[in-house]
């Protein structure tokens, strides 16, 4: 039975119990043993969900405590001798990984995106040269297999543990931290893509208009993301890029209006539910993966969906309905398939 430790990040706990699809893509369902890491607080979200729940004593260290947490997985390792640790790429995770890889003389891979299990091997594909390809990693030697797990890259399945072990650890390497928390400042809450049911997306056959986006999105109660064609010519901020170089979104309903759709930018689209793509170009990469393929100019369409959308409350206003919260009319264009 393979051993697999999950480092559960306190700011980000169902995309690290989310890791748990990878460890089963890595070893099959029944095949191993699961262990999350809280560190200071036992995490009741992860009981029922991993097999054993290590806690990390909150006296001896707090969850900023880089350096000693990464002590701690290395004496963790030392007694449960894990097949594989795993991380999500989140500020600490990508913190603590490399820290820890060193420890534990095994070698990183970062950012993942996609498993594979090959006969003994493992195969872990992540972006490369900024995001231009995908670049694949084959896992050798006996060490633990380490890596950082994009966020939003796996969903978990059901898996249900009827009782999760929890374990206090008091780890005995604990030092001073190096560092010490003066201030804490709450950061302004800033909207994040990978949390809406509709995105709204241009490329860059809308560069220029970009912003007209935002009433669409608006009507949709959905939100605006961008290609990196986009993002990289300034029009676009870098956090609602999509793609290997920016963030991996999993919406009910995606629309890309100007956007090709290279394999970099496809990638970022492997968990939508419902894509709809608006092109001149019946030939774009993008017409392939959409479920509805508009062909024609993607400010007509636009401008075509918010009339019909308003037409359509409107409508519903005068007749006493309630304002429609979704839309379900024809799709406006100079043609689909």
């Amino acid at each position: 039975m393979k051993r697999v430790l999950i480092y559960i990040d306190q700011d980000a706990i169902e995309e690290s119990l989310d890791l748990l699809e990878a460890a089963e893509q890595m070893y099959g369902a029944d095949s191993y043993t699961a262990y999350g890491l809280s560190v200071g607080s036992a995490c009741s979200r992860a009981e029922g969900i991993v097999d054993h729940l290590l806690v990390i004593d909150a006296e001896k260290m707090s969850s900023y405590d880089v350096q000693n947490i990464t002590a701690c997985i290395d004496e963790l390792h030392g007694s449960y001798r894990f097949n594989a640790v795993l991380f999500p790429a989140t500020l600490f995770g990508r913190m603590i990984a490399p820290r820890a890889a060193v420890r534990l003389r095994a070698g990183l891979v970062a950012e993942v995106t996609e498993v594979h299990h090959r006969g003994n091997d493992i195969l872990l594909v992540r972006p490369a040269f900024s995001g231009r390809m995908l670049a694949g990693i084959i896992t050798k030697g006996d060490g633990p297999v380490m890596m950082t797990v994009r966020n939003n890259t796996f969903t978990r399945r059901k898996r249900v543990r009827k009782d999760t072990e929890i374990h206090v650890v008091h780890p005995s390497c604990s030092s001073p931290p190096g560092v010490r928390l003066i201030e804490h400042r709450r950061k302004e809450a800033v909207q994040d893509i990978r949390e809406s049911d509709v995105l709204v997306a241009g490329g860059g056959g809308v560069m220029r208009h970009i912003e007209q986006l935002e009433d669409l999105a608006r009507e949709l109660n959905g939100m605006t993301a961008a290609s990196r064609r986009v993002v990289d010519s300034g029009r676009a901020p870098r956090h609602i890029q999509v793609g290997q170089s920016g963030k991996t979104v999993s919406p009910k309903l995606y629309i890309a209006i100007g956007i090709s759709g290279s394999i970099q930018h496809a990638v970022g689209l492997k968990n939508a539910e419902c894509i709809i793509s608006v092109n001149s170009d019946p030939y774009a990469p993008i017409c392939a993966l959409a479920d509805i393929v508009v062909i024609g100019d993607g400010m007509e369409f636009i401008q075509g969906l918010l009339k019909k959308i308003r037409e359509h409350r409107t409508a519903s206003s005068e007749n006493g309905f309630p304002e429609a919260k979704e839309y379900r009319g024809n799709l406006p264009g100079n043609g689909g398939r």
